[in-house]
């Protein structure tokens, strides 16, 4: 206070004479101390990063660039850890103001031509470049960098051009070196995309179309392109997924909310229908199909999916000829789809059309010769087919190969009635009789018995002396125990009974 006198000062004004004293002096301290901190975290993120401890090195190299916000040597050592860790697009910010604090900073210069080269910003790399070499004329990688900016320039004029024309081939092959040159560059990767959904290959443009939802920030467009892709081929939880990406940046956005809504309908009912199917609850499968084929009318694919479907589960519910039907509609629509050629081949053995059931069997094959469900089907499907042409056992009886007991007791007593052997007068007649007789016969055993029932379904003939092991084969065939009843003589007269 005694100074403030001395030199004329009012109070107030000594006072604050006297607290920007004291807060230089303090402010003195903290930045002193603020250096030592500075210095403890560049060294700490030099050895960290030397490490490979990259988001370690990342906290002190953020610390040190808050400490001293005018040191260009920070921000250009802080994006040295960014381009390490792949985060190019936060590296250039730190690039850009190194560039700023010292504008003859090369290496700074070239790290950021580098980086914009690689995201296909082709003039802006070239000012860099060019920069480097005002200051540097022999500095070679400037100069070879140079050269690739200027052929990118070229290159996407040239790419622009021919996709300007319609030339979507000619498009692709110029991006091929465009996206060699500039990987990182989202636009030329969606062109490339667009090039090949207009040439009909959208596996190829769902390929280009990933790596661009990281390279743009809230890429949305590429989102929602993607799940349409993906639900176009079928891949509805590929298409959810995507969709949901969307949603996540923007849970308002119109054209992703109305896509999501149908992704999950869609999603939702073939889900349940494959469910239905495990629960073998066929009917209530087929209905969930029909369903979505009035969601989705309009892609060719849920469609074919939903009459192989239906067409298995016709099949399963023992249904030969709406399932033929089915199946052949299914077969029209996707000739080359093995799983509807086995089903209408099970279905033509359900309807006891082995001729046909082999030949489904067969072109089956030639498109999957690898698959045992195939070749053991089809290796049954000719057991029965040989098995037809001597005695079909569901033909004696004329009924059907899902026949149940009961039905098939009926037709027995039904046919052992007509064609008993007592009904006929002349020796011909009984002959016959008889033949037809001991068919019926034959034909009641071996379907009522579950084990007999089940070898003859496999294509195997449980009466054929062939397939028994050290049967007599003198004996009448096909009657259980070589005994003929008609061999006793004329006069003899059998007597069954009905059960």
């Amino acid at each position: 206070m005694e100074s403030c006198r001395r030199t004329g000062l009012s109070g107030v004004l000594c006072s604050l004479s006297l607290l920007c004293v004291i807060l230089d002096i303090q402010l003195d301290g903290v930045l002193g101390a603020t250096h030592v901190e500075i210095e403890h975290h560049l060294e700490m993120g030099r050895k960290l990063l030397a490490a490979g401890q990259l988001a370690e090195a990342l906290s002190h190299y953020h610390s040190a660039v808050e400490g001293d916000s005018k040191n260009y040597l920070t921000y250009y050592k802080r994006a040295a850890v960014f381009l390490a860790m792949g985060r190019s697009k936060s590296a250039l910010p730190d690039l850009t103001k190194a560039i700023q604090l010292k504008p003859d900073f090369l290496a700074a210069r070239l790290q950021r031509g580098n980086i914009l080269l690689k995201q296909g910003n082709a003039h802006e790399a070239k000012e860099d470049y060019e920069a480097v070499l005002q200051r540097s004329p022999d500095n070679e990688e400037a100069q070879n960098q140079l050269m690739k900016a200027n052929e990118l320039e070229e290159l996407q004029e040239e790419a622009h051009a021919a996709y300007h024309q319609g030339d979507y081939s000619a498009t692709i092959t110029v991006l091929e070196r465009v996206i060699e040159i500039s990987p990182w560059d989202p636009e030329s990767r969606e062109l490339r995309a667009e090039c090949y959904i207009r040439l009909g290959d959208p596996q190829k443009a769902i390929q280009d179309l990933t790596p661009t939802t990281r390279l743009r920030n809230d890429n949305r467009a590429a989102f929602l392109k993607l799940s349409m892709l993906h639900y176009s081929l079928g891949e509805h939880h590929e298409s959810l997924n995507h969709i949901r990406e969307c949603l996540k940046l923007d849970q308002d956005d119109k054209e992703c909310f109305s896509h999501y809504k149908q992704v999950k309908k869609l999603s939702k009912q073939l889900d349940s229908a494959e469910e239905l199917i495990q629960e073998e609850r066929y009917q209530e499968a087929i209905d969930k199909y029909e369903s979505v084929m009035k969601t989705e009318p309009n892609v060719q694919y849920y469609t074919n999916l939903a009459k192989e479907r239906i067409c298995f589960c016709l099949v399963k519910f023992k249904l030969a000829n709406e399932a033929i039907d089915v199946c052949s509609e299914a077969h029209q629509r996707d000739p080359r789809n093995t799983n509807i050629l086995r089903d209408r081949a099970e279905a033509y053995i359900l309807n006891q059309d082995y001729e046909k059931a082999v030949e489904d069997y067969q072109e089956a094959r030639e498109f999957d010769s690898d698959s045992n469900d195939i070749r053991e089907g089809l290796e049954r499907a000719q057991k029965l087919l040989k098995i037809s042409r001597k005695r079909d056992y569901y033909k004696i009886l004329g009924v059907s190969r899902s026949a149940n007991k009961q039905e098939i007791i009926k037709a027995y007593r039904k046919l052992a009635q007509q064609w008993h052997p007592d009904n006929f007068q002349s020796e011909a007649e009984k002959k016959e009789a008889e033949k037809k007789f001991i068919d019926i016969a034959s034909a009641k055993e071996v379907l009522t018995d579950p084990e007999m029932r089940q070898k003859f379904d496999a294509g195997e003939d449980p009466l054929d002396p062939e397939n028994q092991q050290g049967g007599g084969g003198g004996g009448q065939h096909g009657w259980p125990f070589n005994f003929n009843p008609f061999e006793s003589g004329g006069s003899f007269h059998f007597k069954f009974q009905y059960n």
